[in-house]
């Protein structure tokens, strides 16, 4: 926990400052007292008709915890195949094999993607893909190793909780036995991927062909056992209510009481582009930064929450960071998984226009690398 987080509660001034109209006076109380916040406490929040109420107290919990600071990393994403053996409805990403848009990159291919963000300042690159039958543990215990050796600086953050389930089910072998064998390849860190939301009415209708909540959760926990970090999300804007997303980040909560290995929450805006779902609007910008919001106040125990601007566009994500956001995610470069949703992002950003939007929006920008620590540089990387 930062110094910010641990700085006496001056409550009068707190309580002023947030303005809370009479019916949020009992969870503004909450908040500056920095009490649990309950189920029925994260609905009410989503339903209030007074967006910005909500987000004066996500903000005050963003700044006790992390002052004016708003990170960032320079990054770049590696998506090896879009083959995929699932079928989710929310999915633009993944084809099947005989689909004349599926590819598959090579090891050479990833190790050449890899030396391009090295190059340029780099120091992380995350790797997720789809599901592919050829593509097993061994092939990305070699990739791994072969990272490792070419760049033994990079941190490698890669694979979601679906994709180690699908090695399990793949090679017959427990989530620690898939686990260590990548470790010892050069795993550094997971992300938070595949969660999407953990409620089985909305679960079995959007992607019922994957690892389920339980699991999702049980991979998480094997990993924080075993020394590894990770991000956890939470997919919204589609078919789920209210009351499955404030169930969704309780659970994650619940978790990260038992291990502490949360570093982030990244709420995730569905993009409906291409996707079976096409027909649904996805969410607005009012839902954005209500997610926001809502998650920052009930995600007491995970320290960093992510606008991620592939997702939201870059006002809508800069406008987060006042909602109690803290981070805006790192350069990217070349994501492909959202943009073929129908994203209108631009692929990557380079440093100096991240920087820009953190200090117009008032905030210090601050590189960090994966697991949170600091960069010094001499000069910043575009």
């Amino acid at each position: 926990m930062t110094p910010a987080a641990t700085a006496p509660v001056d409550a009068a001034a707190d309580l002023k400052r947030l303005r809370a109209p009479a019916d949020l006076a009992d969870l503004a109380e909450k908040v500056v007292h920095r009490q649990r916040l309950s189920f029925d406490d994260g609905v009410r929040l989503y339903r209030h008709p007074d967006l910005l109420a909500v987000g004066r107290m996500a903000d005050l919990v963003r700044e006790r915890l992390h002052g004016d600071r708003v990170y960032y990393n320079i990054n770049r994403h590696i998506e090896p195949t879009n083959v995929c053996a699932t079928a989710c409805a929310f999915c633009a990403f993944g084809r099947d094999a005989q689909d004349p848009e599926a590819y598959e990159m090579s090891h050479d291919d990833v190790y050449e993607r890899a030396a391009a963000c090295v190059a340029e300042g780099a120091t992380e690159v995350h790797i997720v893909a789809g599901l592919h039958p050829q593509f097993d543990l061994e092939w990305y215990e070699e990739m791994l190793r072969g990272l490792k050796a070419r760049f033994p600086a990079l941190h490698l953050k890669c694979f979601t909780s679906v994709e180690i389930a699908y090695f399990c089910r793949l090679h017959k072998l427990s989530h620690e036995t898939v686990l260590r064998r990548l470790i010892a390849a050069g795993l550094d860190s997971m992300p938070g991927g595949g969660a999407e939301i953990f409620a089985p009415e909305v679960r079995t209708q959007i992607c019922d062909n994957k690892c389920d909540a339980d699991e999702w959760l049980q991979v998480h926990r094997t990993a924080h056992g075993l020394g590894l970090r990770s991000n956890c999300t939470m997919l919204y804007g589609h078919i789920e209510g209210d009351e499955h997303r404030v169930d969704h980040v309780l659970r994650l909560r619940a978790l990260q009481d038992e291990t502490h290995g949360f570093q982030a929450f990244i709420p995730l805006a569905f993009h409906p582009a291409n996707t079976r779902l096409s027909h649904l609007p996805g969410p607005s910008g009012r839902l954005d930064l209500r997610v926001i919001a809502v998650s920052r106040l009930l995600l007491d125990n995970i320290p960093h929450l992510k606008a991620y601007w592939i997702m939201l566009g870059e006002k809508t994500a800069q406008v987060g960071l006042s909602f109690g956001a803290n981070d805006l995610d790192g350069t990217v470069v070349e994501e492909k998984i959202v943009h073929m949703a129908g994203a209108e992002s631009p692929e990557r950003l380079a440093v100096d226009r991240l920087t820009f939007l953190i200090r117009e929006a008032g905030k210090t920008p601050v590189e960090r690398d994966t697991l949170y620590n600091v960069v010094k540089r001499e000069k910043a990387r575009a």
